[in-house]
């Protein structure tokens, strides 16, 4: 029967063999017959959401769900390894790079199964196996220059991120469809690795993406209670933290909360894709065009006001706030680089551990001391500050929504930045890579998303540079070949440059670029 309903189409070798074994496809498959259905509704609601702010609804704080905000509940009891979060450190699943961030002296690495992961078949196989020899203290390679790297004896806690609702994986059919990658994702790792995890006293923890609302919390929670049921373990063994990184989850992140609160560990302010998020709901209105992608920072009204609600909704229910990404890269040739660039990180550490965050997320190894050393200054001898209730915020809707910057420009600079960045990713992820160094930043899809989108807004418009130019398509079409040219030969550039035309002059927004970016991917 099992076979009937799954089909693997990548390529079968000793490694997918280990990976793929009959007992986590039926497990995988198991969980696709009872939740592909309500998955693809999910989606349907999205999109019927959509339409009605096409058609000039504002999102709002649900009046059906005023209850959950008002009732007296907390979520479960945080277990000891993910009680001290201060310092977070992200990466893809990549064997060196998980190995320096689980020794990087971080108190949680985030392994990447989404944004900073080109979802090859190859990348994911390896990914899945290095998850596993992860749990079991297995993990080592050996550089090309013959250095050994191995886990140290004190090790991050790992939490583990599948991909999103909305992604599908070519590689594996259900009943003769791309089967849902979160539940590929999530349950590779929780078969193979959830008792072991237990056995060592820690468990199965995980990152959720893209979450546009509490039904979609709500379904993570329906496949958390079957999937440990059927491996026999107790209802609340897992934990997972949530990525506030939409528009829509951001006027229910107590409800979110509430349909996970067995499992709930916190929620994280995911700023990039936050951003992203807006363009993507309300860039078709003119009084929602943004600036210049630096020009919006934490400090602008609508990202404080996102920031301050997420830290008052954790702590009021018990949970951990985890502060945004730090995406800086240390440079190794210009220290005048580095100086200004980790003042600028201390500033936000600083910013977010005074308004109440119990930790931080950073990209690079060397950032962990300096995100650790803010946050011990701040939170001194606690693990977190989960006691500051922040009673003296009101958050109303209008704030979230406020998104004028009085200071904002649109530039040339700004353009050609957002030109160059997506080009560049766009051409690494075709390639295989999904976490990339540009311009002293780890970036990953979530920057990619906001440079196309902000193209794409400020095409739609017709907006004015700075200099009184306007952002047409002849515009766009030169400041391109001039941004290709200075690129010269890089792998894949020839089909970025065409998907990011069709994103960007496409009439309706594409939701995702990695969903016709996997299209073309090199399987």
């Amino acid at each position: 029967i099992m076979q009937r309903r799954m089909r693997v189409l990548g390529t079968r070798d000793p490694e997918a063999d280990t990976v793929l074994t009959r007992g986590a496809m039926e497990f995988v498959a198991s969980l696709a017959r009872r939740f592909e259905p309500a998955r693809k509704a999910l989606l349907e609601r999205r999109s019927e959401r959509q339409e009605r702010l096409l058609t000039g609804e504002l999102p709002t704080f649900p009046p059906e769900t005023a209850h959950v905000r008002s009732g007296n509940w907390s979520v479960a009891p945080t277990p000891l390894d993910l009680w001290d979060r201060r310092v977070e450190i992200t990466g893809p699943v990549d064997r060196k790079m998980m190995i320096n961030g689980l020794n990087s002296g971080a108190k949680v690495f985030m392994a990447d199964l989404e944004d900073s992961c080109s979802p090859t078949w190859t990348n994911l196989i390896q990914g899945q196996l290095n998850l596993m020899d992860t749990v079991r203290r297995t993990l080592r390679m050996e550089g090309p220059d013959g250095k050994e790297y191995v886990l140290g004896p004190e090790t991050a806690t790992l939490v583990v991120r599948p991909r999103g609702w909305h992604m599908t994986d070519h590689h594996v059919l259900f009943e003769g469809e791309p089967i849902s990658a979160s539940l590929l994702d999530f349950g590779l790792y929780f078969y193979h690795n959830a008792e072991e995890l237990v056995n060592r006293g820690s468990g199965p923890y995980f990152y959720l993406p893209k979450l546009e609302s509490h039904l979609e919390a709500r379904l993570w929670n329906d496949v958390f209670v079957a999937a440990q049921e059927d491996l026999g373990l107790p209802r609340g063994t897992i934990r997972a933290t949530v990525l506030i990184e939409t528009l829509p989850a951001a006027f229910e992140m107590e409800e979110i909360l509430f349909e996970l609160k067995e499992h709930a560990a916190g929620l994280n302010a995911g700023r990039w894709d936050y951003i992203f998020s807006v363009i993507k709901k309300l860039g078709h209105r003119p009084d929602f065009i943004l600036p210049d992608r630096g020009q919006v920072t934490m400090n602008v009204p609508f990202m404080a006001a996102y920031s301050d609600l997420l830290v008052k909704t954790c702590h009021k229910r018990g949970a951990h706030a985890i502060g945004g990404m730090s995406a800086f890269i240390p440079s190794r040739k210009d220290p005048r680089v580095n100086e200004l660039a980790l003042a600028k990180v201390q500033e936000d550490k600083l910013r977010e551990a005074l308004a109440g965050f119990d930790g931080t997320w950073v990209a690079h190894p060397d950032l962990v001391p300096v995100a650790r050393a803010v946050f011990d200054r701040v939170l001194g001898p606690n693990p977190h500050q989960r006691t500051r209730l922040r009673t003296d915020l009101e958050v109303p809707p209008q704030a979230l929504l406020s998104v004028a910057i009085p200071s904002g420009k649109i530039t040339e600079a700004g353009l050609r930045l957002n030109l160059s960045v997506a080009l560049q990713y766009l051409s690494a992820w075709l390639g295989g890579r999904g976490a990339v160094a540009l311009h002293d930043l780890m970036e990953d899809v979530a920057t990619a998303e906001i440079c196309r989108a902000q193209i794409w807004q400020w095409l739609r418009h017709n907006v004015r540079l700075e200099d009184g130019r306007t952002v047409c398509s002849t515009l766009y079409r030169r400041l391109r070949d001039e941004e290709v040219a200075k690129l010269g030969d890089l792998p894949h550039l020839e089909a970025a440059v065409t998907l990011l035309d069709e994103l960007v002059r496409s009439d309706r927004f594409v939701d995702f670029l990695t969903i016709p970016a996997y299209q073309v991917l090199g399987h």
